[in-house]
C-alpha cells in the first residue's frame, strides 16, 4: 500500500483555505498512492470555545463531501481531521475514507489542555479494513497513552494512521511516542502533523514519521511543509510477529465490551 503524508500548513477557524489546501493535496497526489494522511482537525483548524459552533460540521457536512468527493476521483482513502458537531456536543474527530465511503469515524479520547471546554471526548476506539488491511485511527496527544494504541492493537490493527497537530517543545515526546506504538503492538505507524505557526504562538513541530512494526523509522519530515510518500510492505507483519507477539503473550487485558459488526468495524467501547 502506497501512503502519502501531506505536512502541511494550515490557518485556525478558516476552513475554507484549508478545504482549498487539502483538495489541491488530494489532486497532486503521487501516483499509484492509495491512502493520503492529513494533519489533526486540520479542515477546520483549531477551534475555541468561542467559535466552535460556528466552525464544528456533521459527517456529512460540506467539507467532508467535498473531500469524498475528490478522493473519489483519484481513487484515494483519505484521513483528516475536522471539528465535529453532532447535536449539542463537540468532537475532535479524524475520519477515513475510502472515496465517499466513510469507513472510520474517530473522536479523540485524550484531550490536550486546549481540547478541553472545546470538545467532548470519545468514548470508544475502533478498526475497519482497508485493502483487506485492518487499521486504526489515532490524534495527537492520543499516542502519549500506550492504552490508546493498545485498544486498536486488540481490535486488530496492522496499521495505525495518528493524525497529529504537536507543537513545540514537544516534537521529541511524539517521536518516540510514535515508534514506541508501532513496536508495542507489532504494526505499523503513520504520523502526519501540522507545520508552521497557529493562533496564540503556537508552532507546529512537523516531524511527520512512519514506523515499522519493530519500532524503526522508515521516514522522517522535518519541519517544513511537505508530502512524503512511501510503499508499506504488510508481509514484514508476519515476520516482526514470528517469534513473539505481544498481543498474545501480555498478561492483562483492556476492560472495556468490544462489539464486531457485520461490516469488518470492530469497536472497544470505554468503560
Amino acid at each position: 500500500m502506497q501512503v502519502e503524508l501531506a505536512q502541511l500548513t494550515g490557518r485556525d477557524g478558516d476552513t475554507a483555505h484549508n478545504l482549498a489546501q487539502a483538495l489541491q493535496a488530494i489532486a497532486s497526489c503521487q501516483a499509484g498512492t492509495r491512502l493520503l494522511v492529513f494533519p489533526e482537525t486540520y479542515l477546520t483548524g483549531f477551534p475555541t470555545a468561542d467559535n466552535i459552533a460556528a466552525l464544528a460540521e456533521p459527517l456529512d457536512g460540506p467539507s467532508l463531501t467535498a473531500i469524498g468527493q475528490a478522493a473519489a476521483a483519484r481513487g484515494l482513502a483519505v484521513a483528516i481531521g475536522f471539528a465535529e458537531r453532532n447535536g449539542a456536543s463537540f468532537y475532535n474527530t479524524t475520519v477515513l475514507l475510502d472515496g465517499q465511503k466513510l469507513l472510520l469515524s474517530y473522536r479523540k479520547t485524550h484531550l490536550w489542555a486546549s481540547d478541553r471546554g472545546v470538545f467532548t471526548p470519545g468514548d470508544r476506539y475502533a478498526t475497519a479494513l482497508l485493502d483487506g488491511v485492518r487499521v486504526g485511527l489515532l490524534v495527537c496527544f492520543d499516542i502519549e497513552f500506550p492504552e490508546s494504541a493498545r485498544a486498536l492493537g486488540e481490535l486488530g490493527a496492522e496499521l495505525l494512521i495518528v493524525t497529529n497537530g504537536n507543537m513545540d517543545p514537544y516534537g521529541p515526546t511524539h517521536r518516540t511516542a510514535i515508534m514506541a506504538r508501532a513496536m508495542e503492538n507489532q504494526a505499523y505507524a503513520v504520523m502526519s502533523n501540522r507545520v508552521g505557526e497557529g493562533d496564540g504562538g503556537l508552532v507546529f513541530a512537523g516531524g511527520s514519521a512512519v514506523v515499522d512494526p519493530n519500532g524503526s523509522l522508515l521516514l522522517e519530515a522535518g519541519r517544513e511543509p511537505c508530502r512524503q510518500t512511501i510503499a508499506l510492505d504488510f508481509q514484514r507483519l508476519a515476520e516482526a510477529r514470528r517469534d513473539y507477539r505481544y498481543l498474545e503473550e501480555r498478561r492483562m487485558p483492556l476492560p472495556g465490551t468490544r462489539v464486531e459488526h457485520a461490516n469488518g468495524l470492530r469497536e472497544l467501547l470505554i468503560p
